[in-house]
């Protein structure tokens, strides 16, 4: 590699980041403008200073093996399994039945629209490219969503439909190359294509599952160890998308050969690591990995992207010959999505599989549809000889497909990705719920209830005069009255909308303080997602505006390992094996701490300046009553659970009393650093001396 490459991958960065601040500006996809920006570079290459622009390029190997691995973790580390398992029947059918939907579809439509161009081009070539193009990619989708407020459910399912439809369409691409390869013979063909995509998948899923658990559990034993701990989280996407290779090069099995699917498989990990293993990394990192990956994720996207408008440029077939086919298959994708969407939905809708999704999301589901790097990556791996009995023309199969693929991602960037706002708004699927619409108007009150006490506090300063004090005062005040009048509109049940913010504020109060608690030692990690699972469960249904259910020893569920020997024990008439005293004490004294820290904070509401959000008394009262109700509830399981154990409960509190300490002079210690009241090398002496 010479300096040309490295300067050309420096350079696209540069260009890269003038790219974003354009794109805030003209509120325009940023990956959509890098596209165009690539494409606009070509010309500006063939000047003999600049001609190092072009000199890194995108090759299989670095998109396959760099590129693809930090895109697939970034997704799948923040996807919770408690989503998927929510929304599994919609992610599942849209991401494998349709897909199935759409490639068939692709293929056979695609092959005879063509046909009618007189291009006779083979089945097999269509069934390829359908394969290739049905993979939908959400970078620039999922940003526009929320920027356009985009119902969080919806969100869900298409993020959980992308990642999981890649691995399908990658391993249905590699079956098709394969028959390529082979030869079509009959039945036999079929049933080895089937059983190479099961296995691929299943053997993807478990492998995942492994990695996933192994480096989770590597990740424990070097907690503490901030950079082991980061080096691990880099490893794991990369290494197991790498070994998943390696082994699908070597595993052979009764005279066959087994492929696993490396993107199943870096899903897997990923989901398992942001499920599992985040919970063993140290406070520090845990905080530091979502801002690590989305700016490695970033750096992907931003090369992937404007290399993707470099490459469309340097096609090799003329554009004259392929702008026809490229029209006509744009339209067949078209309605090959609309379908697939239409046809899963139906069968979720029908069946009550899950919550209806509604009109208006399938056809936004049916237009935001983006196509990237993935079939990118698909295009690139088609063997540049490949070819069939036939095939006559004087570009060769893989341009030919190049061609198609390009000009489908140009049509998503171009025209899709620059309308789904428009869309969006159209379909009113930004429309503000009740609760929402509420929020609007108490927000928009505090906001200028807060100004004109900063008002009062400029005129105290001399900061402002008398006379600009009473102008502006009088300014705000009527704009916060016009809010007040806003959110006492007859349609807003104030009340029971003031209940849910309160129950959604309390919550989170919970949520914040669940994790200091963990952060600190006193509740360890099984118990910590115990109460994680119900706080945000609790937290769902509000949203959902479902009964609300406030009690928690209904949620003291035992781990899944625990579960299953319970259910051995049970098949072998033995009794089940009790929980241990000391975990569900501590399970129960957490619950205790959260909930005296929501009854805290909502007794200090009254002399808050959120009182201004939080007005109905009636509202206030009875979420604080509840919430009386699950200490005194708590307290009561408490004493039941140690009644007959004082012991432990002398050992827990000098547990949890020597961890407190041991915290509080490591943050007496860093504060005096942190402020400069002594010497890095007495930090480093005092660190070492108080914790032997």
């Amino acid at each position: 590699m010479n300096l040309d490459v490295f300067l050309s991958i420096f350079t696209l960065m540069l260009i890269a980041l003038g790219v974003n601040l354009l794109a805030a500006k003209i509120r325009l996809p940023y990956t959509v403008l890098l596209v165009i920006v690539g494409s606009l570079l070509v010309p500006l290459s063939q000047l003999e200073a600049l001609s190092f622009i072009s000199s890194f390029q995108l090759t299989p190997e670095s998109l396959f093996f760099v590129f693809l691995p930090i895109l697939i973790f970034e997704s799948a580390y923040n996807m919770k399994f408690r989503d998927v398992k929510e929304n599994k029947y919609s992610m599942g059918i849209l991401a494998v039945f349709g897909l199935l939907i759409s490639i068939v579809f692709i293929g056979f439509a695609g092959q005879w629209a063509l046909h009618l161009m007189g291009r006779n081009i083979p089945l097999l070539v269509t069934l390829l490219f359908g394969a290739i193009i049905s993979s939908t990619d959400p970078v620039a989708v999922l940003s526009l969503f929320k920027e356009y407020g985009a119902p969080h459910r919806l969100t869900l399912i298409f993020e959980g439909e992308s990642l999981f439809n890649d691995a399908t369409s990658f391993a249905l691409f590699l079956v098709f190359l394969d028959i390529f390869v082979r030869g079509y013979t009959g039945y036999q063909t079929v049933l080895l294509a089937i059983f190479s995509f099961t296995t691929m998948l299943l053997g993807g899923v478990v492998f995942g599952l492994l990695m996933g658990f192994m480096f989770s559990k590597l990740i424990q034993l070097v907690k503490g160890n901030e950079h082991l701990e980061i080096t691990l989280t880099l490893l794991v996407a990369h290494f197991t998308f790498i070994l998943t290779e390696l082994i699908s090069e070597r595993l052979v099995i009764f005279g066959h050969e087994i492929h696993l699917s490396s993107i199943i498989s870096t899903l897997i990990a990923s989901m398992v690591m942001g499920n599992y293993g985040r919970f063993k990394m140290s406070h520090g990192v845990e905080e530091y990995m979502e801002k690590f990956w989305s700016y490695f994720a970033f750096v992907a996207n931003s090369l992937v992207f404007i290399l993707m408008g470099l490459m469309f440029a340097h096609l090799s077939i003329e554009l004259k010959i392929a702008i026809l086919p490229i029209f006509t298959i744009i339209l067949v994708v078209a309605v090959a999505r609309f379908i697939s969407v239409y046809t899963s939905v139906s069968i979720i809708n029908t069946f009550k599989l899950e919550d209806d999704i509604p009109k208006n999301w399938q056809q936004l589901l049916s237009w935001g549809s983006l196509r990237g790097a993935l079939a990118i990556v698909m295009v690139l791996l088609i063997p540049d000889d490949l070819s069939l009995p036939g095939w006559s023309f004087a570009y060769s199969i893989k341009d030919f497909i190049t061609a198609l693929t390009i000009g489908c991602i140009y049509f998503t960037l171009l025209i899709k990705a620059t309308t789904i706002g428009i869309i969006i708004r159209k379909l009113k699927i930004d429309a503000l719920s009740d609760q929402e619409e509420l929020g609007y108007f108490k927000s928009k009150a505090l906001i200028y209830h807060d100004m004109l006490n900063k008002l009062d506090e400029l005129l105290k300063h001399k900061q402002v005069s008398a006379a600009q004090h009473q102008e502006l005062s009088d300014y705000y005040r009527s704009l916060r009255n016009q809010q007040h009048t806003g959110y006492s509109e007859p349609k807003l049940d104030s009340e029971r909308l003031i209940e849910d913010m309160l129950s959604l504020f309390a919550l989170n109060l919970e949520k914040t303080e669940l994790k200091e608690i963990f952060r600190r030692g006193e509740i360890n990690e099984t118990g910590y997602k115990k109460i994680l699972n119900t706080l945000e469960t609790q937290t769902a249904r509000v949203i959902q505006e479902k009964e609300q259910q406030f009690a928690p020893k209904e949620y003291f569920i035992e781990p899944l390992y625990i579960r299953l020997i319970n259910i051995a024990r049970k098949a072998f008439s033995l009794p089940p094996k009790p929980a241990d005293p000391e975990e569900v004490y501590l399970y129960y004294r957490a619950q205790y701490k959260l909930i005296s820290k929501v009854l805290h904070e909502l007794s200090a509401l009254e002399n808050s300046h959120l009182i201004e959000v939080f007005s109905d008394k009636k509202a206030l009262n009875h979420i604080y009553s509840v919430y009386q109700n699950l200490l005194a509830n708590t307290e009561a399981y408490m004493k039941e659970e140690i009644t007959s154990n004082q012991v432990l409960l002398d050992r827990l509190n000098q547990q949890v009393a020597k961890n407190l300490l041991h915290d509080t002079q490591n943050d007496t210690l860093k504060e005096l650093y942190k402020n400069e009241i002594i010497t890095t090398k007495l930090y480093i002496s005092l660190k070492k001396e108080l914790n032997k």
